[in-house]
């Protein structure tokens, strides 16, 4: 997006958020029944956006129907602030949100919008975290009717998800999912968390903080209310396991930058050949420094 464009409310007469207060009012009944019925995907009536679908305009339309004048807004992309979706997204929003203050501080948000990760930091009951959802339905690898997937969720019917789950354990000695990790949700639907990694599925259990789901080309939301219960699916014999992060020593990787050995991690390669890792979260990374620095400069005086 150009960063020097400018809506033309003037002519247009966009109303606050966008999105005009019909479609504002829809949305925010089916967040209440998906809240109400956790995990339930509840279907909606998707609008049309300014962008293309896959962008994250599910996520979009929840919050331009839940942010406030006196919201403070994060946006982030796979952990970072500053990456191309994100950037643009925040861009839209504070063009048709005027008032709205933004902000990259996870602590200092009321709410934040996600693309593929849930921030390091304890998200707390003051807070609303959108994700944005490619895909809704943990059961469409398994059965491709519709209709049929609505029937196994409500009886609560996921024997072919467990059994591609142990397929995967027969063929390769561990499930090979790496995010959309099947999660049950209160003790029955299964929901897919959108495509944050295995690193973040304990996140999503018992957190003090609502987490909103939206997928605008499936027109569908659903919810994790605070303090709900959230159980990846996994056998008795065969536990869930995050990401492994340990090197050829068995020692924790820790993070170039900040030297964190608590989260998640990408991995690069510098110029060198060498195998570098970085935290994921740019924010948690960058606060991380700054205290050091901050602590540096008083041992220092």
């Amino acid at each position: 997006m150009n960063p020097y464009y400018e809506l033309p409310q003037d002519e247009a007469g966009y109303s606050f958020g966008f999105l005009d207060e019909y479609a504002k009012r829809e949305v925010r009944r089916n967040i209440l029944k998906a809240i109400c019925i956790p995990g339930y995907q509840t279907p909606y009536a998707s609008r049309e956006m300014p962008m293309g679908r896959g962008f994250g305009t599910g996520g979009l339309q929840l919050t331009l129907s839940l942010v406030g004048r006196s919201d403070t807004l994060k946006v982030i992309d796979q952990g970072s602030d500053d990456s191309v979706n994100a950037v643009n997204l925040r861009h839209f929003i504070e063009l048709t949100c005027p008032g709205v203050d933004t902000t990259e501080r996870t602590q200092e948000a009321t709410l934040i919008q996600s693309r593929h990760r849930i921030p390091e930091r304890r998200l707390t009951s003051a807070q609303i975290l959108v994700l944005q959802v490619p895909y809704p339905d943990p059961l469409v690898v398994v059965e491709p009717s519709e209709a049929r997937r609505k029937i196994m969720h409500g009886e609560g019917d996921y024997s072919r998800l467990l059994t591609k789950l142990y397929e995967d354990i027969v063929r390769f000695d561990e499930i090979t999912i790496s995010h959309r990790y099947p999660t049950r949700i209160n003790g029955h639907y299964v929901l897919d968390p959108s495509p944050i990694p295995r690193f973040d599925i304990p996140k999503l259990n018992q957190s003090p903080a609502l987490i909103l789901f939206g997928a605008g080309r499936e027109k569908k939301i659903y919810a994790v209310p605070p303090y709900t219960n959230a159980e990846p699916l996994a056998f008795d014999d065969i536990a869930f396991r995050t990401e492994d992060f340990t090197d050829e020593q068995g020692l924790r990787r820790s993070c170039h930058r900040c030297g964190a050995t608590d989260s998640f991690l990408d991995e690069f390669t510098s110029n060198d050949g060498v195998r570098i890792y970085q935290c994921s979260d740019s924010d948690y990374c960058n606060q991380r420094l700054s205290t050091q620095h901050s602590a540096a400069n008083e041992a220092s005086r």
